[in-house]
């Protein structure tokens, strides 16, 4: 690669592979998690991963993040070996993760941040400063001296974040970033994100989700992630655009009815559905839906009672079906570090 376009990459991933194991001798089972993922994000850019639960997403990112050591494959971060050099890359990555208690909530939002700026060498007055900025600026000033267990998870989020970015790191990884958090926290996060660290202050970050509004409203470009593979890497307006069709068909239904009919129908090409709360969502992927509604009612009358119908204009999630087969709404199996 040509050393000024080098220089001017955040981040370089080149055929990433990561696999844990499990048991011992003939029970022994390797699971890959991540397999051969290649990314590359220019300094500045908003990148999105977007896959279901389990597809690689957060693995991958703890690759990246050096806390895994990938199998196979290279993880470079400005232009630096992150695990020959990871000391240099740890200190320019700032980590967000989901779904972890990586704050003391016995101890205040402030001793929580004065104590992990001294981790990063942030003492004195420089620590007290930075501190005090990013308290003002995530709107933490009133609660500052409450501890950690009183919060609420939005609150505990804001916290998390601010912890990410005391060492003021050029490559944000943010996994999840809004997993969990009630509407007005999350529209909080990810406007702070857009706005405040990826437009005012110019970071480069890498954002996973498995919610398609995010991504499309947050990202200037998204890679499709699916059982550790990276499937496609466009903008989400390029990813719409370049779906074959204009119309979705979404069927709701009661129970759990055989789908495997509408599969067969002429001029269907995927379909995808998800159970959740005793209804069937499904979704048919063809290039005239209305040619196939007729029969997908016939085959699904005799399974249970319909609730719904809807003819739809493409979404990310349906371009995410067509393009893996996969509903976003479907779980894989990655392994998590702790199941090794």
């Amino acid at each position: 690669m040509n050393k000024d376009v080098t220089d001017s990459l955040a981040l370089e991933c080149s055929g990433v592979v990561k696999n844990f194991r499990r048991g011992r001798g003939l029970k022994k089972k390797i699971t890959r998690a991540v397999d051969g993922a290649t990314l590359t994000l220019p300094r500045g850019e908003l990148f999105g991963l977007l896959g279901p639960n389990g597809a690689g997403k957060t693995t991958l990112v703890r690759c990246i993040a050096t806390l895994l050591i990938p199998d196979a494959g290279t993880v470079k971060v400005l232009g630096h070996d992150a695990f020959k050099d990871s000391l240099y890359c740890r200190q320019r990555i700032g980590l967000l993760t989901s779904g972890e208690r990586t704050l003391y909530w016995k101890l205040s939002a402030r001793d929580n941040l004065n104590f992990f700026a001294a981790l990063y060498g942030l003492t004195g007055k420089a620590r007290d400063k930075r501190v005090d900025y990013l308290i003002e600026l995530l709107g933490l000033k009133e609660v500052e001296r409450d501890r950690l267990e009183r919060y609420s998870s939005g609150m505990k989020q804001k916290v998390s974040l601010a912890r990410a970015i005391l060492h003021n790191p050029d490559l944000i990884l943010l996994d999840e970033p809004s997993l969990g958090l009630d509407p007005q926290f999350a529209r909080f996060i990810r406007g702070f994100i857009k706005d405040e660290l990826n437009r005012k202050q110019g970071k480069t970050i890498l954002l996973t989700t498995h919610y398609m509004d995010e991504a499309d409203e947050l990202c200037q470009r998204i890679a499709f992630i699916n059982k550790g593979k990276i499937v496609d890497v466009k903008a989400p307006e390029q990813y719409k655009r370049d779906i074959p069709h204009t119309e979705v068909l979404e069927i709701r239904l009661q129970g759990q009815p055989d789908t495997t009919p509408i599969q067969t129908l002429p001029g269907v090409e995927r379909v995808a559905s998800e159970f959740k709360d005793g209804v069937t969502t499904l979704k048919v992927v063809a290039p005239r839906a209305e040619a196939v509604l007729s029969e997908a009612i016939e085959h699904l009358r005799k399974g249970g009672r319909i609730l719904g119908i809807d003819i739809k204009q493409p979404t990310l999630e349906d371009v995410f079906l067509y393009v893996t087969g996969t509903s976003l709404g479907a779980d894989t199996a990655e392994h998590k570090p702790e199941a090794q």
